[in-house]
């Protein structure tokens, strides 16, 4: 690229949360440091600017949050009240060898942000390029927050303004191509699929020793279509027949959709069932959850990519997981055992299965370690390679 990039990071530089859309926002700020320059729309100032001191301590690595909202302290929006109407930000930014060399968005942008973006593009010469995660918004409304269901249709069409967009994989580039084609779009921009990367395991340390049950391990924000409702009622089946294991759950979780799974995790809890829930959980002790299971259990219906699942094969642990959309396009080449249609009891027979034969689970092991993911590194520059091949919109 002759000039460096602008990257919008809008959400994830006033959050602390690390769900899927914010892993790789932050994952790309890392791999383009020195190529980019990240930027928010400000919703108080009215305009898009550099980053201030305090939004890149949010993109740092610390602390996770509790929460997946925007946070806006008040004198941030104080300030931003007080700069409304004063030179571009973002001009001032180029002339002191900001960017004008093309725009990253890797987020599901707002919708004041969506219609700010004509000033955006202006900024940046092209090419302009966008990420799309997933379409389950449209495919499950039934288990997604209203306000995002709401929000949508129009953050799609927003997409159409792009030089080019990124899919994470086949399964949701085929979904942005066929909501398009439903709409009747004469003239789309280029859509690829382009896998997501990971982060890799950390060098081996000693093997830890097998605790008294094994650990099963579920990595997923609390929300309806995780699924988690119905993985603890399998899990109940199973402890109610006398399995021995322990569920261990992470992830943040979304009170207006989770609401049904946070109430069995407190009754089951209550009960005395060998149940662990963290929440959020730092890296340090996502590697530690991780090297702690036997294998991991994804019952999502709907993803996008599945980053999960990517990193609990890249760590050599099996996923019990659906084969089916994004998943299956991970799972189906080893080291994953089916769920089916991932109702409580496909999920009890799926994990009984596996806690009850060694000789299975040492089998999905092996096929787990020979499994290789990109990293961050290659996907950045997978994704720059296919920015210099487009050609900007007038």
């Amino acid at each position: 690229m002759p000039s460096p990039l602008f990257l919008d990071v809008s959400h994830t530089s006033h959050t602390r949360a690390r769900t899927g859309v914010q892993r790789v926002a932050r994952s790309l700020r890392r791999e383009l440091a020195g190529l980019c320059v990240p930027v928010t729309h400000d919703p108080y100032e009215e305009t898009w600017r550099p980053l201030e001191a305090w939004e890149e301590l949010n993109l740092a690595e610390g602390n996770p949050a509790a929460g997946r909202g925007a946070q806006w302290p008040l004198l941030a929006r104080l300030r931003g009240r007080l700069r409304r109407g004063r030179p571009d930000p973002l001009a001032a930014a180029a002339a002191f060898g900001g960017s004008r060399g093309g725009l990253i968005a890797p987020e599901i942008f707002s919708a004041a942000a969506g219609a700010a973006l004509p000033e955006l593009f202006a900024a940046s010469a092209g090419p302009r390029v966008a990420l799309f995660h997933d379409a389950v918004a449209l495919q499950y409304p039934e288990f997604t927050p209203r306000s995002t269901v709401a929000r949508f249709p129009a953050y799609l069409r927003e997409l159409l303004a792009f030089d080019g967009v990124a899919a994470v994989s086949e399964s949701s580039r085929t979904a942005l191509l066929d909501y398009w084609r439903w709409l009747g779009v004469a003239r789309a921009p280029e859509v690829v699929a382009l896998p997501l990367g990971i982060d890799p395991a950390p060098p081996a340390a000693a093997p830890m020793a097998p605790g008294p049950v094994p650990i099963v391990l579920c990595v997923a924000t609390i929300e309806g279509r995780k699924n988690h409702a119905a993985l603890l009622d399998a899990c109940e089946l199973l402890w109610a027949s006398g399995t021995r294991f322990e569920l261990h759950l992470i992830g943040i979780a979304n009170r207006e959709t989770g609401a049904p799974a946070l109430l069995r995790i407190e009754r089951l809890k209550a009960a005395g069932r060998p149940l662990r829930y963290d929440g959020a959980a730092s890296d340090a002790g996502l590697e530690a959850a991780y090297a702690a299971c036997a294998f991991t259990v994804y019952p999502s219906l709907a993803e996008g990519f599945g980053l999960p699942v990517a990193e609990s094969l890249g760590r050599g642990k099996p996923c019990l997981c659906r084969f089916e959309g994004a998943l299956g396009e991970i799972a189906a080449r080893g080291g994953c055992a089916r769920l089916g249609s991932a109702g409580a009891p496909e999920i009890a027979a799926a994990m009984a299965a596996v806690l009850a034969s060694p000789a299975d689970l040492a089998a999905l092991t092996a096929a787990a370690r020979q499994r290789t993911f990109k990293a961050w590194p290659q996907y950045a520059a997978e994704l720059l390679a296919w920015m210099r091949s487009l050609r900007p919109n007038a």
